[in-house]
């Protein structure tokens, strides 16, 4: 699988279709992941576990790639992530209102597998946010 071809799939089937049996398809059996969101995690079942904590707090959770870059065997993506805040999130009650923010990924493939992502996002403006709509 080309970079391109997994973080496509990881986005649209991992998150935006919540379909946990992709994970090892797409992630190499020693996959590190590092996010905004939460802890660093290792292996396929603690990424299962992140991706259930924040669809969990976040319903429909959406991904959008807004640009892709492609070199060897990594790649970038410019991420808008969403969702309606529905359970207990960063230290937020649920408001059932909606939530964006802007992040960007670097994904390193081993073998045609995802073997290390590394997210950043704007954990600042998604405090804002929640903020926002805990006060109103």
């Amino acid at each position: 699988m080309t970079p391109e071809q997994a973080v496509r799939k990881f986005y649209d089937r991992v998150w935006n279709r919540i379909d946990k049996a992709a994970i090892p398809e797409l992630f190499h059996p020693d996959f590190t992941f590092r996010g905004s969101l939460g802890p660093t995690t290792v292996g396929h079942a603690a990424f299962a576990a992140y991706v259930d904590m924040v669809t969990g707090a976040l319903a429909s959770y959406r991904c959008t790639i807004r640009d892709l870059v492609v070199e060897g065997d990594r790649a970038f993506a410019r991420m808008h992530f969403e969702g309606i805040h529905r359970g207990p999130f960063m230290g937020f009650a649920p408001t059932g209102k909606p939530v964006e923010w802007a992040g960007a990924a670097l994904f390193t493939l081993k073998d045609g597998k995802i073997a290390d992502l590394w997210v950043l996002g704007d954990v600042h403006g998604l405090i804002e946010r929640l903020t926002r709509n805990a006060e109103h």
